[in-house]
């Protein structure tokens, strides 16, 4: 047998050509590959010898030529394909062992020249991973270091099966294709957001015990390079992520992520019923909690703030599934790590959508693709369209409510007062129906509150039910062909209102 083997990432490379050259395989090597194995007295030949030609170009050309992948491409059952190779004197090369260029490593380093990022896409590699696996049935491909020990203990016993032969070729194009995604991302970045063919690169960061639902099989991948996100939470304590927990600790970190001032939210079912800004990192805490006390039971909660001993004590009497925050003093985390089950997140500086522009939903079929919802509203672009104008204190609860609005279900309606979320309504057919839920859940807080509306109101009933109920101060897109009938009742009302001109519609 004869194995080619090429690595940029060397560990555990020495000990498995040792077991492979002790075991009768013939190795050749390339540059760096080969002045290791040398090093370590393990017979090995360059790739330049069995090529009969050098290196070139500063080895952008080493392995690309017909006496290599000849080698690797030639069907052993076809007569003449073994015939070709005989009469060009090339010889077989039964494993392929190689790993790529650090082409996502080089993009993660700062002030990183374009030059550099060039260098570092690896053509020989993936060609050579290619042409292994595309002759899978007589070419073993190994891509992954993880792999040496078992591939290596079967080289030996002369006990591979085409099934685990078919699986290594598998991991081998499906490394390639992540590579090769990163690659074509980093391109795509200056030119095309939606180009004709799109590809993704996914890392799995690990098996989930099961998806939304006991019978769903699930797991958690994330995004390659990207390494920030909820996927990539250090979690510090508590039992494994959930597919739903995962779910409602994105949300829950999203809707932290758009306020600058120390801001709280808690979740349910990937919406908000609770959330609130205040200097005071303990009274956010208590606001939000106060806004749906029997629904915070069970949720997650979450701070953009470092979370304190102060904080961790107003936590440690209710039942939660996920604190989420940047970081944890220790005495925190000595209060909160009681909590058997509670899982803690430490996310640090991760921002939620850094180094991604768009946003991916799976239908049948297909996915869908858009840009992130950012909140990047123009606050001097909206339009007050009634007679009153707002109070200072209203035209404040008006932007907090605009920005609690984008993270609550459509058709989404929220009631807010002095920064804190007081009452929801979330998922439901019309608007009408999400103007009761919210004034039902705010109660008595709903007097004097302000509200705000994803989308438009299509006609004033939704208006006129919302001010009976207490809310002095709307806010809304507009857009509608009957808002003039919903500006007359805010009018008639004595109610003020505020067209954005923008929705925030999260199916």
């Amino acid at each position: 047998m004869r194995a080619l083997i090429s690595v940029y990432e060397k560990s555990g490379i020495v000990d498995f050509a040792s077991k492979l050259s002790d075991a009768g395989v013939e190795i050749c090597s390339t540059g760096g590959t080969y002045d290791l194995l040398a090093k370590e007295n393990i017979t090995v030949s360059q790739v330049s010898e069995v090529t009969g030609f050098p290196e070139i170009l500063d080895g952008r050309v080493k392995t690309l030529h017909p006496a290599i992948h000849g080698g690797v491409l030639a069907r052993r059952d076809i007569k003449t394909h073994m015939e070709a190779l005989n009469n060009h004197n090339i010889n077989a090369i039964d494993i392929v062992v190689v790993n790529l260029y650090p082409f996502e490593a080089t993009l993660k380093k700062t002030d990183v020249t374009n030059e550099e990022i060039l260098e570092n896409i690896d053509i020989g590699g993936p060609t050579l991973l290619r042409a292994a696996a595309k002759n899978y049935p007589f070419v073993l491909v190994v891509t992954d270091p993880e792999d040496y020990a078992w591939i290596s203990e079967k080289i030996i016993a002369g006990a591979f099966s085409s099934e685990e032969r078919r699986k290594l070729a598998g991991k081998a194009f499906s490394h390639v294709a992540t590579y090769d995604s990163v690659v074509s991302g980093w391109l795509r970045e200056s030119t095309d957001l939606f180009p004709e063919e799109f590809s993704l690169g996914f890392r799995k960061i690990s098996d989930l015990r099961y998806g939304e639902n006991p019978h769903q099989a699930g797991a958690v991948y994330s995004n390659v390079p990207i390494e920030n996100g909820i996927v990539n939470a250090m979690q510090l304590h508590g039992k494994e992520l959930s597919f739903n927990n995962i779910l409602d600790a994105n949300a829950a970190w999203a809707a932290v992520s758009d306020f600058n001032e120390p801001t709280v939210a808690i979740i349910k079912h990937t919406n908000p019923c609770g959330l609130s800004s205040n200097n005071d990192l303990v009274k956010a805490y208590q606001c939000a909690f106060e806004g749906d006390p029997v629904s915070a039971f069970g949720g997650i909660v979450s701070f953009n703030r470092l979370v304190d001993k102060a904080v961790a004590n107003e936590l440690k009497s209710i039942f939660y599934e996920i604190v989420i925050a940047p970081d944890y003093s220790s005495e925190a985390l000595e209060i909160l790590q009681k909590k058997r089950d509670l899982r803690i997140l430490k996310m640090g500086d991760n921002k939620l959508i850094s180094g991604s522009k768009l946003e991916l939903r799976s239908v049948s079929g297909g996915v869908l693709i858009q840009t992130f919802d950012i909140d990047d509203t123009n606050e001097d672009g909206w339009e007050i369209v009634t007679e009153r104008s707002p109070t200072d204190l209203e035209l404040e609860d008006l932007k907090f409510a605009w920005k609690v609005a984008k993270h609550v279900k459509s058709n989404a309606i929220v009631l807010t007062s002095n920064n804190s979320l007081i009452g929801m309504g979330a998922g439901q057919p019309n608007r009408v129906n999400s103007v009761h839920l919210a004034l039902r859940a705010a109660g008595e807080k709903s007097q004097g509150s302000a509200l705000a509306s994803d989308a438009f109101f299509p006609f004033p009933d939704g208006i006129e039910l919302a001010i009976s109920g207490g809310v002095t101060a709307v806010v809304q897109p507009g857009g509608s062909i009957r808002d003039s009938e919903v500006i007359e009742a805010a009018n008639k009302l004595g109610a003020t209102m505020i067209f954005t001109g923008k929705r925030h519609f999260k199916h």
